[in-house]
Protein backbone atom coordinates (compact mmCIF):
# COMPACT_ATOMS: atom_id res chain seq x y z
CA UNK A 1 0.00 0.00 0.00
CA UNK A 2 2.75 2.46 0.44
CA UNK A 3 2.71 3.70 -2.66
CA UNK A 4 -0.99 2.85 -3.18
CA UNK A 5 -2.04 5.58 -0.49
CA UNK A 6 -2.66 9.01 -1.74
CA UNK A 7 -5.70 11.37 -1.12
CA UNK A 8 -6.42 14.89 -2.32
CA UNK A 9 -3.76 16.94 -0.93
CA UNK A 10 -3.33 20.73 -0.39
CA UNK A 11 -1.08 21.15 -3.08
CA UNK A 12 0.40 19.17 -5.66
CA UNK A 13 3.45 18.98 -4.23
CA UNK A 14 2.50 16.94 -1.40
CA UNK A 15 3.05 13.44 -0.81
CA UNK A 16 1.11 10.95 0.92
CA UNK A 17 2.55 7.19 1.75
CA UNK A 18 3.48 4.89 3.95
CA UNK A 19 6.62 4.68 5.80
CA UNK A 20 9.25 2.21 4.93
CA UNK A 21 11.62 0.29 8.04
CA UNK A 22 14.72 2.05 6.50
CA UNK A 23 13.09 5.76 7.40
CA UNK A 24 12.63 5.24 11.47
CA UNK A 25 16.09 7.67 12.06
CA UNK A 26 14.50 10.12 9.22
CA UNK A 27 11.18 10.06 11.10
CA UNK A 28 12.27 10.43 14.72
CA UNK A 29 14.15 13.37 13.68
CA UNK A 30 11.22 14.61 12.08
CA UNK A 31 9.54 14.09 15.29
CA UNK A 32 11.92 15.67 17.14
CA UNK A 33 11.17 18.70 15.41
CA UNK A 34 7.58 19.01 14.85
CA UNK A 35 6.09 17.06 17.74
CA UNK A 36 5.26 17.81 21.28
CA UNK A 37 6.75 15.25 24.06
CA UNK A 38 8.44 11.66 23.56
CA UNK A 39 7.54 8.38 23.75
CA UNK A 40 9.23 5.39 25.69
CA UNK A 41 8.98 3.63 22.06
CA UNK A 42 10.81 6.89 20.09
CA UNK A 43 13.81 4.70 19.34
CA UNK A 44 14.60 3.41 15.73
CA UNK A 45 13.44 -0.28 17.44
CA UNK A 46 10.45 1.38 18.49
CA UNK A 47 9.46 2.79 15.10
CA UNK A 48 10.93 0.03 12.60
CA UNK A 49 8.87 -2.31 14.99
CA UNK A 50 5.91 -0.48 14.21
CA UNK A 51 6.49 -0.13 10.10
CA UNK A 52 7.29 -3.78 10.14
CA UNK A 53 4.16 -4.90 12.13
CA UNK A 54 1.69 -2.67 10.39
CA UNK A 55 3.33 -1.47 7.56
CA UNK A 56 -0.26 0.25 7.20
CA UNK A 57 0.27 2.59 10.27
CA UNK A 58 2.65 5.62 10.14
CA UNK A 59 1.60 8.00 7.04
CA UNK A 60 3.96 10.26 6.17
CA UNK A 61 3.49 13.74 4.17
CA UNK A 62 6.18 14.97 1.46
CA UNK A 63 6.38 18.12 0.00
CA UNK A 64 9.86 18.26 -2.65
CA UNK A 65 11.24 15.39 -1.20
CA UNK A 66 11.44 16.59 2.61
CA UNK A 67 9.26 15.18 5.06
CA UNK A 68 6.72 17.00 6.39
CA UNK A 69 3.45 15.58 8.31
CA UNK A 70 3.00 12.55 10.14
CA UNK A 71 0.27 10.51 11.89
CA UNK A 72 0.29 6.98 13.32
CA UNK A 73 -3.01 5.17 12.19
CA UNK A 74 -2.71 2.02 14.32
CA UNK A 75 -5.32 -0.60 14.16
CA UNK A 76 -4.80 -3.88 16.45
CA UNK A 77 -8.60 -5.15 15.24
CA UNK A 78 -10.13 -3.91 18.04
CA UNK A 79 -9.89 -0.27 17.95
CA UNK A 80 -8.11 2.96 15.73
CA UNK A 81 -5.81 4.68 17.50
CA UNK A 82 -3.90 8.01 16.04
CA UNK A 83 -0.28 8.87 17.49
CA UNK A 84 1.97 11.71 16.63
CA UNK A 85 0.44 13.84 14.05
CA UNK A 86 2.37 16.08 13.59
CA UNK A 87 3.30 18.65 10.76
CA UNK A 88 7.00 20.61 10.47
CA UNK A 89 6.26 23.78 11.82
CA UNK A 90 6.93 25.83 8.19
CA UNK A 91 3.94 23.89 6.70
CA UNK A 92 1.55 24.35 9.44
CA UNK A 93 -2.09 25.51 8.13
CA UNK A 94 -2.07 24.60 4.76
CA UNK A 95 -4.38 21.54 5.17
CA UNK A 96 -1.26 18.91 5.69
CA UNK A 97 -2.38 17.68 9.21
CA UNK A 98 -6.54 17.62 7.72
CA UNK A 99 -5.15 15.27 4.38
CA UNK A 100 -3.00 13.23 6.60
CA UNK A 101 -6.22 12.08 9.39
CA UNK A 102 -8.43 11.80 6.12
CA UNK A 103 -5.74 8.94 5.07
CA UNK A 104 -5.72 7.50 8.66
CA UNK A 105 -9.58 7.77 8.51
CA UNK A 106 -10.06 5.97 4.91
CA UNK A 107 -7.49 3.30 6.20
CA UNK A 108 -9.65 2.63 9.39
CA UNK A 109 -13.23 2.84 7.37
CA UNK A 110 -11.30 -0.38 4.95
CA UNK A 111 -10.20 -2.08 8.26
CA UNK A 112 -14.07 -1.91 9.95
CA UNK A 113 -12.52 0.77 12.54
CA UNK A 114 -15.60 2.17 14.65
CA UNK A 115 -13.94 5.01 16.61
CA UNK A 116 -10.55 6.74 16.37
CA UNK A 117 -9.07 7.30 19.58
CA UNK A 118 -6.41 10.23 19.74
CA UNK A 119 -3.43 10.79 22.24
CA UNK A 120 -3.45 14.12 23.04
CA UNK A 121 -0.57 15.21 25.47
CA UNK A 122 -3.13 17.75 27.83
CA UNK A 123 -0.54 20.87 28.09
CA UNK A 124 -0.61 20.85 23.60
CA UNK A 125 -3.60 23.51 23.56
CA UNK A 126 -2.73 23.59 19.91
CA UNK A 127 -3.25 19.85 19.43
CA UNK A 128 -6.60 20.00 21.25
CA UNK A 129 -8.04 22.88 19.09
CA UNK A 130 -6.57 20.79 16.20
CA UNK A 131 -8.37 17.62 17.01
CA UNK A 132 -11.66 19.42 17.97
CA UNK A 133 -11.48 21.26 14.57
CA UNK A 134 -11.32 17.57 12.82
CA UNK A 135 -13.76 16.54 14.66
CA UNK A 136 -12.63 14.93 17.69
CA UNK A 137 -13.50 15.60 21.34
CA UNK A 138 -12.54 14.99 24.71
CA UNK A 139 -13.28 11.87 26.65
CA UNK A 140 -14.21 13.04 29.86
CA UNK A 141 -14.73 9.30 31.38
CA UNK A 142 -12.03 8.01 30.73
CA UNK A 143 -8.42 7.88 31.91
CA UNK A 144 -4.74 6.79 31.00
CA UNK A 145 -3.17 3.94 32.75
CA UNK A 146 0.51 2.99 31.95
CA UNK A 147 2.93 0.89 33.00
CA UNK A 148 6.46 0.63 31.21
CA UNK A 149 7.63 -2.83 30.73
CA UNK A 150 11.22 -1.77 29.49
CA UNK A 151 13.76 1.35 30.21
CA UNK A 152 12.50 4.72 28.46
CA UNK A 153 15.93 5.22 25.87
CA UNK A 154 17.88 8.11 27.35
CA UNK A 155 16.52 11.62 27.06
CA UNK A 156 12.62 10.13 27.23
Amino acid sequence: MNDQLRHDAPSDDVRIRTATPDEAETVLAFWAEAAEGTSITDDVDGVTRLIRRDPDALILAEADGLLVGSVIAGWDGWRCSLYRLAVLPPYRRRGIATVLLAAAEARFAAVGGRRGDAMVLEANDRAQRAWASAGYRREERWRRWVKPYAEPAAGH
